[in-house]
């Protein structure tokens, strides 16, 4: 969600003569154009639509039809803004790669006979949410965004087949209302680098080995499109401006040479979101392509610096110049200067948004809490697409007499925290050495051997969520509601108890969302109303706005923590975001700088460590599933980046006492260099997703990389699959054969908000069955005993649920 680059604020120097060729003249165009936009409706109607229809109270017909309903608002909106191209083809009921998948037949073997008979919004809830006896597809982050998508899975045997008919159908609606739209797909380098082997795929397969069988099915799209009548199609490669090897941008020039050698075909654009495409700039301006689409916000080059580009002059520039990633209003003066420099370059620009819309909530002028100096500087969707057109006619005409200096945002400065963090020294970062706090912590805690838990959330109820309204709209008063959070804190207290679990959590009932909760309790945010945001499915979001300096004014878990353990023996977990989520998951002011906030939240977080600890908190976990979302997107940033979100970390967590253990929770880490920073943080035991790809957990855990305890999650917390025992028990005993048991913990890859308690528990049953299983095969060998292999533990068949 925040950006450490801002956005434009000065013009850059006007190239030299020698630099540029003036373009030839041509009339005015007022081009303008964004490259998505958000799907959910203005008031989540999406999500309400889904979560009936899921739950069985509408039927498919009433979904389809508030499907199109937003589709055609979206159109409107768009065009009566002044909008010259209509992006098409960015609405989805659940997740548009997983769309763009399903365009190409990408069903991986283990659905086909599930979704043989099902329809075509069918297949996608198949493949996206599984069902009771088949895992769906893996949930990931869109590289660099907290957007979660469903991965790909790809073996050499994939059936890959055009189905166009939900892409034509929605060409086809459009024209009927008087539009005409640009289909959005993703590129299919891109489709296929967002996607995994599956696996059933060869040792050495990767998803790139079928690019010339992808290939085949975009250059029948294209003939396809071209007979709908459809004058350009974008292909998004987000992929390309992350670091990339020379032959992965071998093959993206070669897949837009052949695509553009098509013999009849539209017009062909290609957008690099989210950063600069580098080296892949270059190689895509030598093709036959018409359209490239920069992110000149977060991939900022000079006119020179794009003139000197071979071939790129000749191409029609999409011009990302407003910021598609985050909420503040774009310097229109400065920005305008800055395209008149691309202008002097290039004969034909479109002035567009730096990526989707996706990213940002609908409408400012929605929020009706905000300090009104504060909205005055914002810019949601609908803004950001009135900034492009507004920018677009100054392209030609000059600015108009409405256009105003950007506001100066209100002060939020605090010198007590500036003092403070001031005064922070690496002394404050470093703990007593793990192998002095592990026996503490192990004596304090009394745990089995592998220990079951889960990662802190559970269902929200309807009775919670009705009393958290009711509290909202004045119908209860606080005491009221805290009496309902301290029966369902004791409901799930007894359930956990139940199950068998061995470390318990309060449910974190008292929470709306990991972010938005603390963002509230903490000064310098600012939480919208209405400023939702998908984050995957009908899962959406309100990332809070990070203004001003970060101070505590008061405790904000220890009260609920304190509660929950006080109806139990087991510890109870008392849970915390961490500062790098924090700051990741907002939308944070881009002149303020990131390490500073950073430092800041975390003494704030170290501050209700101290207060978890005095009311008797043994174990302590601060959640940073986020530190991957911020990891520069090429490797010669990344190190600084990874130096102090470790320091942060460290500078949150290392005032606890010896004899508390912290926990964290990372997700998606697999790379070499996010391994060596979990190791860094010197947590007690980290979560990690891994539930279908565990083996380089295994990897880092084998090769010591990771030497400290490790919870590799080994069932997906956001789907409807039931794992059986036999299938969590395999997953765990490959962990354990691969490290020994002392070091690792039996949980779920995520929290359970989102699942229902008739999913959960069974789940749960399930997984302290399977670790108890490998708790009495370890018993029987006897102390010293740190591996087992299959065949030791009862009631396991080697291969069963693998």
């Amino acid at each position: 969600m925040t950006s450490s680059s801002s956005p434009p604020s000065a013009a850059p120097s006007p190239p030299s003569p020698s630099a540029v060729t003036p373009p030839p003249h041509l009339e005015p165009t007022r081009a303008s154009s964004v490259l998505g936009y958000p799907r959910i409706g203005p008031r989540r109607e999406l999500k309400r639509a889904l979560e009936r229809y899921w739950h069985g109270d509408d039927t498919r017909a009433e979904l389809l039809a508030t499907g199109r309903r937003l589709r055609e608002a979206t159109w409107h909106d768009l065009g009566a803004k002044g909008l010259t191209q209509i992006p098409g083809n960015t609405f989805s009921f659940y997740d548009h790669i997983l769309d763009d998948a399903l365009l190409v037949g990408a069903i991986p073997a283990r659905f086909r006979d599930l979704t043989r008979d099902l329809t075509p919004v069918d297949t996608v809830f198949a493949l996206a949410r599984g069902r009771a006896d088949v895992p769906p597809l893996e949930l990931v982050p869109l590289q660099g965004t907290s957007y979660l998508y469903r991965q790909p899975e790809f073996d050499e045997a994939s059936e890959l087949g055009l189905r166009p008919g939900e892409l034509l159908a929605e060409i086809a609606r459009a024209r009927e209302v008087g539009l005409e739209i640009r289909p959005v797909i993703t590129g299919p380098v891109s489709l296929l680098l967002l996607g995994k082997a599956s696996p059933d795929a060869a040792p050495g397969f990767t998803p790139l080995d079928l690019l010339d069988r992808m290939l085949e099915q975009y250059e029948a799209l294209l003939g396809v499109l071209e007979e709908a009548g459809v004058t350009c199609v974008q292909f998004d490669e987000p992929c390309m401006t992350m670091e990339r090897t020379p032959a992965e941008i071998d093959r993206l020039r070669g897949a837009y040479d052949r695509l553009a050698a098509v013999p009849a075909r539209p017009r062909i654009l290609v957008t690099g979101e989210y950063g600069d495409l580098g080296d892949a700039l270059p190689a895509l301006a030598a093709t036959g392509v018409e359209a490239i689409g920069l992110d000149l916000v977060h991939g900022r080059r000079t006119a020179a610096e794009l003139a000197a580009v071979p071939g790129l002059a000749a191409k029609r520039l999409y011009a990302g110049v407003v910021d598609g990633q985050n909420v503040w209003r774009t310097d229109k003066f400065a920005t305008l200067d800055y395209l008149r420099e691309l202008r002097a370059v290039f004969a034909d620009v479109v002035v567009s948004t730096s990526c989707t819309l996706l990213h940002v909530p609908y409408d400012v002028h929605a929020e009706t809490d905000l300090p009104a100096e504060l909205v005055e500087s914002l810019a949601f969707a609908e803004q950001k697409v009135a900034e492009v057109v507004s920018l677009a006619h100054a392209l030609e005409d000059g600015p108009t007499p409405r256009w105003r200096p950007l506001p100066v945002l209100p002060s939020a400065r605090r010198e007590d925290v500036r003092a403070r963090t001031a005064r922070v020294d690496d002394d404050d970062k470093v703990r007593v050495p793990y192998a002095e706090r592990a026996p503490r912590q192990a004596g304090r805690l009394g745990l089995p051997t592998l220990p079951t838990a889960t990662l802190g959330s559970f269902p929200q109820t309807v009775q919670i969520r009705r009393a958290r309204r009711d509290l909202a709209e004045g119908r209860i008063d606080y005491a009221r509601y805290c009496d309902y959070l301290r029966a369902e804190i004791a409901s799930v207290i007894r359930l956990q108890e139940d199950i068998g679990l061995d470390v318990l959590v309060h449910g974190e009932v008292e929470r709306n969302d990991m972010v938005q909760y603390f963002a509230e309790l903490l000064d310098g945010f600012a939480a919208t109303r209405n400023g939702w945001v998908q984050s995957y499915g009908s899962r959406c979001v309100r990332p809070p706005i990070l203004y001003g300096d970060v101070a505590r004014p008061a405790p904000m878990t220890a009260e609920w923590t304190g509660y929950a353990q006080s109806l139990t023996d087991r510890p109870v977990k008392g849970m915390i975001t961490g500062p790098v989520t924090m700051l990741a998951r907002s939308f944070c002011r881009t002149d303020l700088a990131l390490p500073e906030v950073a430092t800041q939240l975390a003494l704030a977080v170290r501050d209700e460590v101290a207060d978890l600890e005095a009311a008797g908190t043994a174990i302590i976990q601060i959640d940073e599933p986020a530190i991957r979302e911020l990891l520069p997107r090429r490797g010669a940033d990344r190190r600084a980046y990874l130096d102090w979100a470790v320091d942060t970390f460290r500078l949150a967590s290392a005032g606890a006492r010896p004899d508390t253990q912290i926990h964290t929770h990372m997700t998606y880490s697999s790379l070499q260099v996010m391994t060596e920073a979990i190791e860094e943080l010197d947590a007690d035991v980290t979560n990690i997703v891994a539930t279908r790809s565990i083996e380089w957990v295994l990897d880092a855990l084998t090769d010591h990389t990771l030497t400290r305890q490790v919870a590799p999650g080994v069932y997906e917390s956001r789907s409807g699959f039931v794992p059986d025992i036999d299938l969590l028990h395999e997953r765990l005993l490959r962990a354990v054969d691969a490290v020994g048991v002392e070091r690792l913990w039996a949980v779920p890859d995520g929290g359970l908000k989102s699942r229902y308690t008739w999913q959960l528990e069974p789940s749960l049953r399930n997984l302290v069955t399977a670790a108890r299983r490998i708790r009495r095969a370890v018993a029987r060998q006897g102390p010293g005993s740190n591996k087992i292999g299959a065949e030791q533990v009862p009631g396991h068949a080697p291969g069963i649920g693998s």
